[in-house]
């Protein structure tokens, strides 16, 4: 265990940004479940709304550094692609 002050601060900025991070992780998984359900059911309207939705959630976690931005970018162009598809 950390004993000295920085080291202290350092281990209590640790578990706060752990545990906004995987709230944000959280969100952006069910986030990108909604759009992939709403295909498989073929509901172009709701797979439209729900990927604006994740699709900023995604770029706003990259930009904070909870995920990488080309994971980011990846994931929201394979479901960009998918959502794209129905509509075809």
């Amino acid at each position: 265990m950390a004993t000295h002050k920085s080291a202290l601060k350092r281990s209590r900025q640790s578990e706060r940004l752990r545990e906004r991070n995987t709230a944000v992780k959280s969100n952006i998984r069910t986030g990108i479940k909604v759009v992939i359900a709403a295909v498989e059911g073929k509901d172009a309207e709701a797979a439209k709304t729900a990927l604006a939705k994740s699709a900023p959630a995604l770029a706003k976690a990259a930009a904070k550094g909870a995920i990488h931005k080309k994971t980011a970018s990846r994931k929201i162009s394979r479901l960009t692609k998918k959502v794209n598809a129905l509509q075809a």
